[in-house]
């Protein structure tokens, strides 16, 4: 099944041991039998954006969500993204709007596409890279989780002063995987209308997100 996963080639090498186990060669049949059955998001040549738009060598920052979005023409493979023109989804707003308050920035309401962020090192991953249409959560227990555990672990085993972003309890379960005397943990509320005012709002999480990768020697982040 390895040769019908198109990832980018440094993602490959890095992650090469993983996809020739069990566990990787069954989620890919499971995965392909849904796409046959089923409406899934994103559609196919996207489930490994993020690696492409960002290869192992640029990630500077890394963003985790938790599963696409499962709504018609949002899912592009990107965490919290959406394609331009698609109506940007209230998480993304509040995350616009946090931009805004900590560095003055002003954002585009009605463009939620951050490929430009991916671009510069903003690795935008998902824990579960697919779901069913209208069905949140769908696709948690196939395998997924386990693939991105282990892309999170080389992340902080190989690479140096990275900062890790994490919204909400999900992505915080996610810690113990990262070496925080390596690289530096954010942790806050989730950007949710729901959750939002309970300490996403007022984070600072990218005014300290630049400042660590200035610090480190690092370019900043344009957000």
């Amino acid at each position: 099944m390895l040769n019908q996963v198109d990832i980018e080639p440094e993602w490959k090498a890095v992650l090469d041991q993983y996809f020739n186990t069990p566990e990787f060669v069954n989620l890919t049949k499971v995965v392909a039998q849904q796409y046959q059955t089923k409406l899934v998001y994103p559609k196919p040549d996207d489930i490994f954006r993020a690696f492409f738009e960002t290869p192992f060598s640029k990630v500077k920052v890394v963003i985790l969500g938790q599963d696409p979005y499962h709504g018609l023409n949002q899912a592009c493979g990107l965490s919290f993204s959406v394609q331009k023109g698609v109506k940007v989804p209230p998480s993304l707003q509040n995350i616009y709007k946090e931009i805004e308050t900590e560095l003055g920035i002003k954002k585009d309401f009605t463009n939620g596409n951050l490929q430009n962020w991916a671009k510069q090192g903003v690795f935008l991953l998902n824990s579960v890279l697919t779901v069913i249409a209208s069905k949140p959560a769908s696709h948690k227990n196939l395998g997924w989780d386990k693939f991105t555990d282990y892309v999170i672990q080389k992340l902080s085993d190989k690479k140096q002063n990275l900062v890790f972003i994490l919204w909400g309890n999900f992505a915080k379960s996610k810690e113990n995987l990262i070496d925080s005397s390596k690289h530096l943990v954010l942790k806050a509320a989730h950007p949710s209308p729901f959750s939002a005012y309970n300490g996403f709002f007022g984070c600072d999480h990218f005014k300290l997100s630049n400042e660590y990768l200035k610090n480190s020697g690092l370019g900043e982040i344009g957000w």
